[in-house]
């Protein structure tokens, strides 16, 4: 009998450039939330690491057995995963046995643009 199962499918929010640099003009409420979500997942190093390799590795997007040497073990990994996830920050797609994530480029490019400068 196989310990292995389906992961559920998760509904992220849609992540797309929301606003202008805040430089520029202040953030609306539903922008600032949704962008405090994603910060957030940002703000601890596992996650943080788990991202920028996902969003460097070759080909744009990344086998969880090529990212899961973080330092923990594999079901924090896992979990850190799903944060990003949730998020809106990352996508996965099951493979067989193995899960595959991808950037969301509108999440990078709403984080960028938010830090961006004024133009």
């Amino acid at each position: 009998m196989s310990n292995m199962r389906e992961l559920p499918v998760l509904e992220t929010t849609s992540a797309v450039p929301c606003c202008a640099p805040l430089v520029r003009e202040p953030l609306t409420a539903p922008d600032s939330e949704r962008l405090a979500a994603m910060f957030k997942a940002l703000g601890d190093p596992v996650r943080l690491r788990l991202f920028s390799m996902v969003a460097s590795h070759e080909g744009g997007e990344a086998c969880v057995c090529d990212i899961q040497d973080v330092g923990v073990s594999q079901p924090t990994v896992s979990h850190h995963l799903k944060k990003l996830r949730e998020a809106g920050l990352v996508t996965s797609e099951r493979r067989g046995s193995w899960v595959f994530y991808k950037v969301v480029p509108e999440a990078m490019a709403a984080l960028a643009g938010l830090l961006g400068q004024k133009g």
